[in-house]
């Protein structure tokens, strides 16, 4: 890419470059560098309304497999995103250089191509200045974490390995990043955040047995990678020689991760407009949708709060509205939906702020916090020991949407499975093939464990923090057997 190149979109998302082909800055942009830069992409723009928003970030990551470290790599960047508005035409460009001439050819970029986008009826004005509470989720230590500290990490999963004679897999991935938004409406907002996910596969020299553990934080020093290597391979020990059984409904135990890789599957749902227009589980029979219904067991409370330090999030959503903390659903029943500001004021409600769903937590300007189940007092044991027969469930993957009016998905066990009997965890099984909607499961719920930080994505990669408790429920639905480890 040269220095003047950019993406760009007529009123659709820009597209973000990856690399900068000049030198790197190793820091992050402060607000001040933000707003400086802001002001003075707006005295170039001509639009009735321009919205700039720039995020300055770097990453570091390190890959390792048979036990040992096989990449790392650190990556710089600073995009700049300018949205121009003509009437009810508008569009984006993005670039990712700061000379005067890119930022001047972003500027007219975006403005012939908001010329020439059709219009759009739905189109909302840019806000004006806006008040913000300050939101957590920055560490000084996971931002300034260098190559040698990863590789320690790294270093304390592959020897665990080592000593046991298995094989260690894995991902550690560091994402810091400061965003900010301003318009020519006097509006303007800053955040930093930082976060770190790491992961790990343990397996037996002969593939046949397979263990998981990951976690994710924004301080890095609240990650135990030596407790995730032993987990792992704990797991990769146990699950050797594993039998089939018949696929059916099954009571399962779902430990944190598997839990939140299946909850929060609700959030893709969360959109009022969906419900209001027919198109979602939160649609109500006969028009309208499902606030104030009840559609879960009455343990189940679900909410995103940027302001959590253990969910944290950013203080404001793309266009820079306030996002605040939202409780979903509160002892089983719906209590809020997700309005953009269109169909709120179409309907006369105020924004919920965010992205939609349950926000984003990675540093960017998406807002709304990460997600939070509330849980009980039951530790696995307890669940374990109550249990005649039912199936123990480390994570899922390759998860899969199937009806998005029931919110039902697919998805296969991995890395860990195994069968219950008589309240003891007797031997492992293969993996299994399951079709299930989070609302059933959270309708079947018998009993909930201590809430957790966790990993749920299936890449491994950072994301927004997730926590959420172990769940037993009952009559969960595995379709199929898998032979895959």
């Amino acid at each position: 890419m040269t220095p003047n190149d950019s993406r760009h979109s007529a009123r659709g998302e820009p597209r973000s470059l990856y690399e900068e082909t000049a030198a790197a800055p190793s820091t992050l942009l402060t607000q001040a560098d933000c707003e400086a830069l802001t002001k003075k992409i707006l005295g170039l723009a001509t639009a009735d309304e321009t919205r700039v928003s720039i995020t300055s970030s770097k990453a570091g990551n390190m890959r390792f497999a048979v036990n040992q470290a096989s990449t790392s790599g650190d990556s710089y960047d600073t995009t700049i995103t300018v949205r121009s508005v003509f009437g009810k035409r508008s569009a984006t460009s993005t670039t990712n250089a700061r000379d005067d001439a890119s930022l001047k050819a972003v500027v007219e970029r975006a403005e012939e191509l908001a010329k020439l986008a059709p219009e759009d009826p739905e189109l909302m004005p840019e806000l004006g200045p806006q008040t913000y509470k300050q939101a957590g989720g920055w560490s000084d230590g996971t931002a300034a974490l260098t190559a040698a500290q990863r590789a320690s990490a790294v270093n304390a999963i592959t020897s665990v390995s080592k000593e046991a004679g298995l094989v260690s897999t894995g991902f550690l991935e560091v994402n810091v990043a400061a965003s900010s938004v301003g318009n020519n409406k006097g509006l303007f907002a800053y955040n930093r955040q930082s976060i770190v996910a790491l992961t790990t596969t343990v397996r037996t020299p002969d593939g046949t047995g397979s263990g998981w553990a990951g976690t994710q934080a924004n301080d890095f020093s609240k990650i135990d990678a030596g407790a995730l290597g032993r987990r792992a391979a704990d797991k990769a020990r146990r699950s050797t020689n594993a039998v089939a059984i018949e696929p059916g409904r099954y009571t399962v135990i779902l430990e944190p991760t598997a839990a939140a890789n299946i909850v929060q599957l609700i959030a893709g749902s969360l959109s009022a407009r969906q419900a209001d227009e027919g198109r979602s589980f939160f649609s109500k029979q006969g028009g309208g949708n499902k606030i104030g219904v009840k559609v879960v067991d009455e343990r189940v409370t679900i909410l995103s709060d940027p302001f959590d330090p253990e969910t944290p999030g950013a203080p404001f959503s793309g266009d820079g509205l306030p996002t605040p903390r939202r409780v979903w659903i509160e002892n089983g029943v719906v209590k809020n939906l997700q309005y953009d500001r269109y169909w709120a004021q179409q309907k006369g409600v105020e924004p919920t702020g965010g992205g939609g769903g349950f926000g984003g937590g990675g540093g960017g300007g998406g807002g709304g916090g990460g997600l939070r189940m509330l849980g009980g007092t039951a530790t696995l044991e307890e669940m374990i020991a109550s249990t005649q027969r039912g199936i123990l469930c480390t994570r899922f993957w390759y998860i899969r949407g199937v009806d998005q009016r029931t919110i039902l998905f697919t998805g296969l066990t991995r890395d860990g499975t195994f069968l219950i009997e008589n309240g003891k965890v007797t031997r492992p099984i293969k993996n299994m093939r399951w079709n299930e909607s989070p609302i059933f499961v959270l309708n079947n719920l018998e009993m909930l464990g201590r809430p957790e930080r966790v990993s749920s994505s299936e890449s491994g990669s950072t994301g927004a923090p997730v926590i959420m408790p172990p769940i037993k429920a009952r009559e969960f639905n595995f379709t199929s057997a898998s032979d895959a480890v």
